[in-house]
């Protein structure tokens, strides 16, 4: 695949540039799952709500336009009995403007499992979770915490997720060391009752950050690895499908400084390899793909986020919930490429008004290069896309027992 001669110039401008990434969604999708002290028996109403407006301005062979405009709202009491458990139920429902008709799944190619059943008025799901809190591990049981992608790559989980997908739900196991890190859960996406004509399927995923080097020093290292794999089939499986199990994994290497300079607050890096692979099953036209990627970050005045990168996958890679742009199989018409390099720009603006009532607005921008297809010659692609969201997250004290 010939490459503009621009190409690599650009990639060393996006790399000493030092723009990079703010904490925009860090603020607008992340909750604590840390008990604080003060809410023990503790009965609260708590309203999470991300109100948002995303405007996908794509003309490309690997997706279509579109934009979201909508909400999504999740009213839920809460109640802590002892210091290491917390309880929550409630409800999740999702709202785009203009729409009253809404299908019972999110994400892409499952909707085959569910699709002539309907919801009226909004995308309404129950809200439960149960969770029990050590020294260093938290073990959640039902609806997880999994605000922004649980950490993971743009490659490997696209952050409009946050937006439009279903609350996850199934188990999780949180650990937090010194130096460590993880993220570990299953998501339960699809249950399946003996001779249901739709395939049960979950998806496990972990995230292990590793911090090298000394703990309090403004500057760090760390080595990031991702894993996430999706399974359909199950014992009670009547289909003609078979079992179907797909993955993808990364490894890298990041840095942190933490500059807390009055303009730069901090500045970062990343580098990293991401892979796929499909242990059984026919959904991907290939079985094995690989891809590099390198990044760099900056928060400025500690509100403004830049970041810029540069994709490449050589042969071929495709993402199991990743930004389509980092993908050589077409999620359009499914057409697969021989290659792929995408360089990518981000800038976000978040204002904290308080604890958790956040404003943000975003733009990003990307530049694909793709290789050949069976019916389309190579070619080069430029999209972008911009977004304003707001969370607000009310919490009201209903009653303290003694």
């Amino acid at each position: 695949m010939k490459r503009p001669r621009f190409l690599l110039p650009l990639l060393f401008l996006l790399l000493a540039a030092s723009v990079a990434k703010g904490q925009m969604w860090d603020s607008l999708a992340t909750s604590s799952y840390r008990i604080a002290p003060s809410m023990l028996r503790q009965l609260r109403v708590e309203v999470d709500n991300l109100s948002f407006f995303r405007d996908n301005e794509y003309s490309s062979s690997l997706t279509k336009g579109y934009s979201l405009p909508g909400l999504w709202v999740q009213p839920r009491l809460t109640y802590v009995p002892l210091s290491a458990i917390r309880l929550e139920l409630g409800f999740h429902a999702l709202v785009f403007n203009g729409s009253n008709k809404y299908p019972c799944y999110v994400y892409h190619d499952i909707a085959t499992w569910k699709g002539s059943q309907y919801q009226k008025g909004a995308h309404v799901l129950p809200w439960v979770r149960a969770q029990a809190q050590f020294r260093h591990l938290t073990v959640v049981l039902g609806n997880l915490y999994g605000g922004q992608q649980h950490g993971f790559t743009d490659a490997l989980w696209n952050a409009e997720a946050n937006l439009s997908q279903d609350p996850e739900m199934g188990f999780q196991l949180l650990w937090d060391r010194s130096r460590l890190h993880s993220d570990t859960w299953l998501n339960w996406q699809s249950y399946i009752y003996e001779e249901d004509t739709h395939q049960e399927a979950f998806t496990v995923g972990s995230n292990w950050r590793v911090q090298l080097g000394d703990t309090v020093s403004a500057f760090k290292w760390y080595l990031p690895v991702q894993l996430v794999v999706q399974h359909r089939g199950g014992e009670q499986d009547l289909t003609d499908m078979g079992v179907q199990t797909i993955s993808n994994a990364y490894a890298g290497v990041s840095f942190e400084w933490l500059a807390r300079r009055r303009a730069l607050t901090s500045l970062g890096g990343e580098a990293g390899v991401q892979a796929a692979y499909q242990q059984s099953g026919t959904l991907w036209p290939f079985d094995t793909g690989l891809a590099f990627s390198a990044s760099v970050r900056a928060t400025l005045w500690n509100r403004l986020g830049l970041r810029a990168g540069y994709f490449c996958a050589p042969d071929h890679f495709i993402s199991l919930y990743g930004h389509p742009f980092f993908s050589t199989v077409s999620i359009r018409d499914h057409q697969s490429y021989s290659g792929l390099s995408t360089a990518w720009l981000h800038a976000d603006y978040h204002y904290t008004f308080a604890r958790n009532y956040v404003l943000g607005a975003g733009v990003e921008a990307y530049q694909c290069w793709l290789g050949n297809s069976a019916e389309k010659t190579p070619s080069n692609e430029f999209n972008f896309s911009f977004g304003i969201y707001l969370r607000l997250h009310p919490s009201l004290l209903i009653k303290q027992f003694r």
